[in-house]
């Protein structure tokens, strides 16, 4: 089995642990902190894939470092992931679980670029537009990047759209070079 498949059939079954009590956002944000917290300090990593530390242990310290932050059924979903050996999935697992929530909630993720970076008008406004043109709540992801010279491009998923004044001035070039 794949282990994208794999982190997806976790993924799917903490989404139905936090669905059963009612903390879809709150296990998303606690499966980000954890697989953040994997990712920038390497001691948990290790101590987590050590085969010298025992399952039980790992346990332990997954409950103990847990204790007063997260649910139990989290932490138990945390330490059923180490008891089969797959905490180096817990990032994946992470990602996994915010595309499944974005399915659900009809919500999707765009990165727009602009020459410079957009005040709050503005950004309101482009995901305004987004959200009526794709039906979609739209979470906005935004950066400046003065090589398209102007307008937008916005990626939603594997989709380009590009309204760059950069691509606009490329076409123009072709067409004159081109005789089109």
């Amino acid at each position: 089995m794949k282990q994208t498949t794999i982190s997806r059939n976790y993924a799917e079954a903490l989404l139905a642990a936090a669905e059963a009590g009612g903390q879809v956002d709150r296990f998303g944000r606690l499966m980000d902190a954890v697989a953040g917290a994997i990712a920038a300090d390497q001691s948990i990593a290790i101590v987590l894939d050590s085969p010298r530390v025992t399952k039980a242990v790992k346990a332990r310290l997954l409950a103990e470092a847990l204790s007063g932050t997260a649910p139990a059924e989290f932490v138990r979903f945390l330490q059923a992931v180490v008891r089969r050996g797959r905490q180096g999935l817990l990032g994946e697992i992470s990602q996994e679980y915010q595309a499944l929530v974005d399915v659900q909630q009809n919500r999707v993720h765009a990165g727009i670029t602009l020459v410079t970076a957009p005040d709050s008008a503005l950004q309101r406004q482009i995901v305004e537009r987004l959200g009526a043109v794709l039906g979609k709540e739209v979470r906005a992801h935004f950066r400046a990047d003065t090589g398209i010279l102007g307008g937008v491009v916005v990626r939603v998923g594997d989709r380009l759209y590009d309204g760059s004044l950069k691509r606009r001035l490329n076409l123009l070039k072709r067409r004159m070079l081109t005789g089109e």
